[in-house]
């Protein structure tokens, strides 16, 4: 059975070959820690990490000190709201954002730490920045958002939410998931202090490699502690950036296939935002001829993600009759953001998420609404 692979914005089912390459040429040169000792492979993978870290900076018009090589986006994203904690302090953040965002932020309210404010999307299924500035109160320290929802592909207006936030001299932390690689973002024009970028989605990079970006103005709590190759006399953790968020041995062969990355998504992008462009307008009307098909997402966001529900089924029912009988990959359930599911009400029956990549097709689609057409 052909395997049709529309789960795109969990990971992107496909990898260039320059990225595989990379990576694989890393684990078999460059097998050592780069930057704790002296020899030639330690300097050399130390020479590659950053390399690497001043094409993430490019990449987004940060200062490549304060590119911080993580695990993975959820690292970024806890490593940004823990470690700027403000005790007793207030957070904005949204029903859009993934638990990634949701569950520190809950987790230091109830430890009595924090107060928070969740913003519900209006009408038009935005938060907009008057919402925000609406929300703001004199202990307000901190709004985090997500640029692009992993659920419905909704956008957030960055650049309107970053001058509020620098008016009121508030941190701006945005969850980068699901737009870096597809949409530009520059932390210094957008006045965004923390940026969590995850490689593996719009970047198709492999998994276990993350970056969070910070501001100049940024000074973040490490969460972890250990060596880091420099003051290895102190048994405190240094306070420069970048080693001072960086315990630990770095993922050399992830760093490699994200600097291969970056390069080949330069020359990539515009080519894969067109290509979810035409796929996503061709899901929507093709959806919109089918009979009990409820459409999540707006017709006028076109960026590859649209979620569904077919009738009163279980999303998780659509999305295992899918993949057993069509062998057609799709994400059924809450996709780890409840609260944007209790705003629609499909806390249930979650949603039916289709996320395209850059080699979907057509075709592919035309197969997809013909095995919806079977259903109920």
């Amino acid at each position: 059975m052909k395997i049709i692979y529309f789960d795109n914005s969990s990971t992107t089912g496909y990898k260039p070959q320059c990225v595989i390459n990379a990576s694989v040429v890393a684990m078999k040169y460059l097998s050592a820690n780069p930057g704790r000792a002296g020899h030639t492979m330690s300097t050399r993978a130390a020479m590659l990490v950053e390399k690497t870290r001043s094409k993430v900076a490019s990449l987004v018009g940060a200062v490549s000190e304060r590119v911080i090589f993580t695990s993975n986006c959820t690292e970024a994203l806890n490593i940004a709201i823990l470690g700027s904690l403000k005790l007793h302090g207030h957070v904005i953040t949204t029903a859009y954002e993934h638990n990634s965002v949701l569950r520190p932020l809950f987790e230091m309210k109830k430890q009595g730490l924090i107060d928070i404010t969740v913003l519900r999307p209006n009408n038009f299924g935005v938060v907009t920045a008057d919402m925000i500035e609406r929300a703001v109160k004199p202990n307000t320290y901190l709004v985090a958002v997500n640029h692009i929802s992993n659920v419905t592909g909704a956008v957030m207006p960055i650049t309107e939410i970053g001058k509020i936030c620098k008016k009121h001299n508030l941190i701006f932390s945005v969850d980068g998931a699901q737009s870096i690689g597809y949409q530009q973002l520059d932390i210094k024009e957008q006045n965004i202090d923390m940026l969590s970028i995850a490689a593996h989605k719009g970047l198709h990079c492999c998994q276990g490699i993350g970056c969070l970006v910070l501001s100049d103005k940024m000074y973040i709590k490490p969460l972890k502690y250990g060596g880091t190759g420099t003051e290895s006399y102190s048994l405190l953790q240094p306070r420069e950036l970048p080693e001072a968020l960086e315990a630990g041995t770095l993922a050399t062969p992830a760093i490699a296939a994200l600097n291969a990355a970056i390069d080949w998504n330069k020359e990539n992008m515009f080519k894969i935002r067109t290509k979810l462009t035409s796929l996503s307008m061709y899901l929507i009307e093709r959806l919109n001829a089918l009979k009990k098909i409820k459409i999540y997402s707006s017709a006028d966001i076109l960026n590859g993600i649209i979620s569904f529900n077919a009738a009163d089924i279980s999303s998780q029912d659509v999305a295992n009759y899918l993949s057993k009988e069509y062998g057609i990959c799709v994400r059924g359930g809450l996709h780890c953001a409840p609260l944007v599911h209790k705003h629609f009400g499909t806390t249930k029956q979650g949603m039916v998420r289709v996320s395209f990549g850059l080699e979907n097709t057509m075709e592919e689609v035309d197969e997809l609404i013909k095995a919806l057409s079977k259903i109920g």
